[in-house]
């Protein structure tokens, strides 16, 4: 799972739009939802860090990729760039309704290179996010 920039502030920033609960809340949720999946978590403010784990999917060991862009979402033809050049199922996440906010917030460079976008079910979305790649995981 890969959250990118300010995400390491949930619970803080703006919790009328993303909720009290905290990055570590939500991890926490989903190793407890689903025990059985060995979860690699990386939060980075920095799109190189993110790009480059995004490449070491590449290596085979990963089944499948969750992914909060944050305000890379965007803005971020690096990472989508990098996301087309791996071939396992990738679902891409928001806490709040990106198409429910400012118009600038409303396009996903990211999200063209993913499976399909979960928004706005604040933490539920990771947890529905993950039932997905687990739908697109078995086919």
């Amino acid at each position: 799972m890969l959250n990118g920039p300010n995400l390491n502030l949930l619970g803080e920033r703006d919790p009328d739009q993303y909720g009290k609960e905290t990055l570590q809340d939500i991890e926490n949720s989903l190793k407890e939802a689903y025990p059985d999946i060995d979860f690699i978590f990386l939060q980075s403010n920095h799109e190189g860090d993110l790009i480059d784990a995004i490449h070491s999917v590449r290596s085979g060991t990963i089944d499948g990729l969750l992914a909060n862009w944050g305000g890379f979402t965007h803005s971020s033809v690096a990472i989508h760039d990098a996301l087309e050049l791996i071939n396992i199922p990738k679902v891409e996440v928001h806490l709040s309704n990106i198409h429910a906010r400012e118009e600038f917030r409303e396009r996903s460079i990211t999200g063209k290179a993913m499976d399909g976008i979960i928004t706005g079910f604040g933490i539920n979305s990771y947890l529905l996010g993950t039932e997905a790649l687990k739908q697109l995981s078995s086919k």
